[in-house]
């Protein structure tokens, strides 16, 4: 697993560009500058990965864009030591944006070579155990709830209730909601049964799908 300083320099100039784009949170560009993005796709891929797109991983699914991921980590707002759930490991590159902000971090694949792959490859990559779970998204970990934050990376179609339920009052959810093209959406629970919605525009993910095996 090879970081040059060639790669190195290719994040600084991809913080550059997050930054004209609007990220604005220093952690969280600090953590797109730090971890190396190439490290989780294919060797064939590695001349695009600073470049800011979305690229396959295998299994219908996609790395999603840098931007698309400093914005959705921005939106949460975490800190560190809070119990974060993530839906949709993928190759894993957004769980260790989240690790290497100091979060508690719970994450669910349900393409089991995909949740395979990764849970082989991300203790390595950052030399620490994480807590990765195969099953269905849309359950969320009820065993673990409540989070003070939980991040969808795949487009849902609708809201499941039972992330709601799991997420902490005074939490964060942040969720692209829709079919074809979808809205980013954070919910804040304010109480026991009042949330909080606001809309940030449109976006396009990979369909969130139920477990399969």
């Amino acid at each position: 697993m090879i970081d040059t300083l060639k790669h190195q320099g290719l994040r600084n100039q991809l913080v550059e560009l997050l930054k004209k784009k609007g990220i604005k949170n220093e952690q969280v560009l600090e953590a797109i500058r730090a971890i190396p993005r190439h490290l989780f796709m294919d060797s064939s891929f590695e001349d695009h990965a600073y470049q800011d797109k979305a690229f396959p991983i295998g299994e219908g699914q996609t790395i999603s864009q840098p931007y698309t991921v400093a914005f959705q980590t921005e939106l949460l707002q975490v800190a560190p030591y809070q119990k974060v759930l993530e839906i949709g490991t993928g190759s894993g590159y957004q769980a260790s944006i989240l690790l290497y902000l100091g979060v508690q971090l719970y994450t669910i694949e349900r393409q089991q070579k995909l949740f395979k792959q990764t849970q082989q490859f991300l203790p390595k990559l950052l030399n620490r155990p994480v807590q990765m779970y195969f099953g269905d998204g849309y359950k969320g970990l009820p065993q673990q709830a409540p989070f003070h934050r939980i991040l969808v990376t795949a487009g849902a179609p609708y809201v499941p209730t039972d992330l709601l339920s799991q997420l902490a009052i005074g939490g964060r959810m942040v969720i692209p909601v829709g079919n074809d093209t979808q809205i980013m959406t954070l919910y804040e629970r304010v109480s026991d049964k009042e949330f909080h919605k606001t809309e940030y525009g449109d976006f396009q993910f990979v369909p969130m799908l139920p477990e399969r095996n």
